[in-house]
C-alpha cells in the first residue's frame, strides 16, 4: 500500500507569507499569502515534482509519517492513480509490454496510462491495477 499524501512543514515567513517545505522531497518548496493559498500551492508543487519523476521513470519516494507540526498534503487526484500503477509495476517488475499483454491492449495504451499529460479514465487504471493484484480505493477524511 502506498500513501498518496506527503508531510510538509508550514511556517510563517518574515514577510508574512506561509512557507512550505516537504519532508521527503527536499527540492520541493513553495509559499502562499495565507494558509489556504500555501496549501493549494503545495499540492501543485507536489504534483509537478511527482509528475516529472513519473515522466522520467525515476524513483518515487515513499511518504513518511507526519510528525508534530507537519501537515499532510495529498497528491493531486489526476496523478495518484498513475503513480499507483507505476509503483505496482515497479514492485512486480512488470514492464509496459507485459502489462499490455495481460490487458490485451497495445503497449501504447499502457504508455498513455503512465503519461502524466494524458487524461486516462480511472476505469482503465483500475483494470490495469486489478491484473497486478491491486485494488484502488478512495478515502475522504475530515480536513485538519
Amino acid at each position: 500500500m502506498f500513501a498518496f499524501a506527503y508531510p510538509a512543514k508550514f511556517a510563517a515567513g518574515s514577510d508574512g507569507r506561509v512557507l512550505v517545505e516537504f519532508v521527503d522531497l527536499p527540492r520541493v518548496a513553495t509559499d502562499g499569502k495565507d494558509e489556504r493559498e500555501a496549501f493549494e500551492e503545495a499540492m501543485d508543487a507536489l504534483g509537478s515534482d511527482l509528475s516529472i519523476r513519473l515522466s522520467r521513470r525515476e524513483e518515487i519516494p515513499a511518504a513518511s509519517a507526519a510528525k508534530r507540526n507537519h501537515r499532510l498534503v495529498p497528491v493531486p487526484l489526476w496523478l495518484a492513480p498513475k503513480l499507483a500503477l507505476y509503483l505496482a509495476m515497479r514492485d512486480q517488475e512488470v514492464n509496459n509490454s507485459e502489462l499490455a499483454r495481460r490487458l490485451g491492449v497495445h503497449e501504447r495504451v499502457v504508455r498513455r496510462m503512465l503519461d502524466p499529460q494524458h487524461a486516462t479514465k480511472a476505469e482503465k487504471i483500475q483494470a490495469a491495477l486489478a491484473v497486478l493484484g491491486k485494488q484502488m480505493t478512495l478515502e475522504v477524511r475530515d480536513a485538519a
